[in-house]
This record gives structure tokens, C-alpha cells and sequence, in this order.
């Protein structure tokens, strides 16, 4: 028996539509996301600014690498497979896995899903990830990513946030200020860049150092 009419277009959909989109937003900007419409429904306000990739600092490119993926030039897919295999043998020995979300895999959530850690949320993701690693070079990936994160309540993108932040453009942060931006992006509605705490100082200067034994694996930038 076959399915009905209604079904099988719905299933096209669902198919054809996220690489139909990912194709897309290879070549234009992102208008907004979900989680940009959920902040504006708990009314955190909407602030962005999309802005090229050569209009954003690489400071900001090498600082986010350092910060959350530094594998991100190297990988295959938008994968850090060893990440992922410590995390499945870390949840077969009854640990809390830790994450091993990949900046690929962050562009993939923020352009489709919500916010959360359920398990349908973490398949789809999985399923996105790889075709954004296909059909987008290393830079688009990186463009989209400083484009439509959080970093504070209601503030998308690293150009907004370093108007914000330091009354300054993204293409004139310093490594300081990059590293400021990079470190809140676990946690922006908890951890500030204009009054950093004790823990944001530290992790900030952790993250410049980083950035300069990174060597080579921030070439892509």
C-alpha cells in the first residue's frame, strides 16, 4: 500500500528543503534564525548586523577556533570524530558526556533547530552537519557562524556585539577583544564581555594563548 499524496510531499519536502536552503545561504545572507525569533518572544531584543567575511577581523576567525573547535580546518564532514567516539564510550561508562559540538555542527543548529540537548534535536543536527561541510568552503562556514551567533541577550554576530562591546567594527578588534567575544559563546545569557568575571579573564587569556599554538590549524581562516 502506498503511502498517501500528502505524506509522500510532505517527506520531499523535509528532504529536498534543508540542502535546497544550505545552497542558498552559501551565496546570501541569513535573515534570522530560530533562536533570534525565541529571544525576540522573551523579549531580549534583536541586534544584528551581517557584515562580509573580510569585514570581520580574523582575530575573531582564530579566537572562535581556539575557543570552541580547534580541529575546525582539518575536519571532514563538520565531524571532530574523536570527540564523538569519546563522547559514545564516556556515555557507555555512565559519564555525562561533555560535547563535542563542532563550529559546522553550531552553524547547522543555529540555521534550523532550537535550543536544547534532545535527542531528536542532536539527530537532525547530524544529519545537517554534513551537507553545510559539502556545499559551503571552510570560510562560508565561518562567515555564517560570526554572523548569527550569540553573543550576549538578543545580540547576533560579531559585528553587533563589538559595536556593543567596544564601540568599534569587527574589522578592527584586537586579539584582546576577539578573545573577549570568543569566550562568552558557551554561555551568553550567563557570562558578560563589558564586566567579565574572575573565570571569563582567565578563559579570554587561555584562548589568546591558544590561538598562537594553533600554528597551521587556523589556515583556513
Amino acid at each position: 500500500m502506498r503511502p498517501p499524496r500528502w505524506l509522500r510531499r510532505l517527506a520531499l519536502v523535509l528532504l529536498l528543503g534543508p540542502p535546497l536552503l544550505i545552497l542558498a545561504f552559501r551565496f546570501v545572507p541569513v535573515p534570522a534564525t530560530p533562536l533570534m525569533l525565541i529571544r525576540a518572544a522573551q523579549g531580549h531584543g534583536w541586534h544584528k548586523e551581517w557584515v562580509p567575511y573580510d569585514r570581520i577581523d580574523p582575530a575573531m576567525a582564530r579566537s572562535v577556533i581556539a575557543a570552541e573547535d580547534n580541529l575546525f580546518c582539518t575536519q571532514w564532514l563538520g565531524f571532530d570524530f574523536a570527540q564523538l567516539q569519546g563522547q559514545v564510550e564516556a556515555a557507555l561508562d555512565g559519564e555525562r558526556p561533555r560535547g563535542a559540538s563542532t563550529i559546522t555542527m553550531q552553524v547547522a543548529k543555529n540555521l534550523f533547530l532550537w535550543p536544547g540537548r534532545d535527542p531528536l534535536r542532536k539527530l537532525l543536527e547530524a544529519w545537517l552537519t554534513p551537507q553545510i561541510a559539502l556545499l559551503w568552503p571552510k570560510q562560508r562556514v565561518l562567515e555564517v557562524y560570526l554572523n548569527i551567533v550569540e553573543f550576549a541577550p538578543g545580540v547576533y554576530g560579531a559585528e553587533a556585539a563589538a559595536q556593543a562591546a567596544f564601540r568599534r567594527p569587527a574589522a578592527s578588534l584586537t586579539d584582546a577583544q576577539a578573545a573577549r567575544l570568543a569566550v562568552v559563546l558557551p554561555a551568553p545569557l550567563e557570562w558578560s564581555i563589558t564586566a567579565p568575571g574572575p573565570y571569563v579573564q582567565r578563559r579570554a587569556e587561555t584562548i589568546r594563548r591558544r590561538v598562537g599554538q594553533l600554528g597551521s590549524l587556523t589556515d583556513c581562516v
